[in-house]
């Protein structure tokens, strides 16, 4: 990535490999794009109104939700007032409450996926998607805190970073087959991501 982190503007950042991830797949593999796409970020919960997963799905024109695991400051949402809506109402796993900002607006929703992990998701729309159609979509991949795409997204990921930086120091010079080492480590890869 070549743009800067700047807090606020996460898709300015990330969207453009996101993009193309999703164009390769409309070219290559049509028959596997997405209904819905989850966001490791946030939708309309988002200082601007307009996060990552509102931005990712406007360019790709597939419904998006946004999955964050962190809280920004807006309309009287906090850390603070979601840490006591988690103590108060968020009691076992599935229990989810709407996020009303001082306005009366609605930006999104505290939501305990499971009975271990008291840490609540933030969920925000993103684009052409209901707020029941988003909520039921969540609760039902969130076997974990974090909605198992997010998840095996994010296993994946951190593993092949890995594999990739243990190659270049091996084999300074060479390039790595990223297509090779997924057909080769399949079954290693499938057992690592359901632990």
């Amino acid at each position: 990535m070549k743009e800067p982190y700047i807090p606020g503007f996460l898709a300015f950042r990330e969207v453009n490999n996101l993009v193309n991830l999703i164009n390769d797949l409309k070219k290559n593999a049509p028959e596997y794009m997405p209904q819905v796409i989850l966001v490791d970020g946030n939708g309309i919960l988002h200082v601007k109104g307009f996060g990552l997963a509102c931005h990712l799905g406007v360019l790709v024109v597939i419904s998006t939700i946004g999955c964050s695991k962190n809280v920004f400051n807006i309309d009287g949402i906090n850390r603070i007032k979601v840490k006591e809506i988690s103590n108060k109402f968020l009691n076992k796993g599935g229990d989810y409450y709407l996020l009303i900002g001082d306005s009366g607006e609605q930006w999104g929703w505290a939501f305990r996926s499971n009975d271990e992990n008291k840490n609540p998701m933030i969920i925000s729309l993103g684009h052409k998607i209901s707020n029941e159609t988003a909520m039921n979509i969540v609760k039902l991949s969130a076997i974990h805190r974090i909605p198992q795409p997010i998840r095996f997204s994010d296993k994946l990921s951190r593993r092949l970073i890995d594999e990739y930086e243990n190659f270049i120091k091996k084999n300074p010079g060479k390039v790595w087959d990223l297509k090779k080492y997924l057909n080769e480590n399949y079954h290693s890869i499938h057992n690592d991501l359901n632990d």
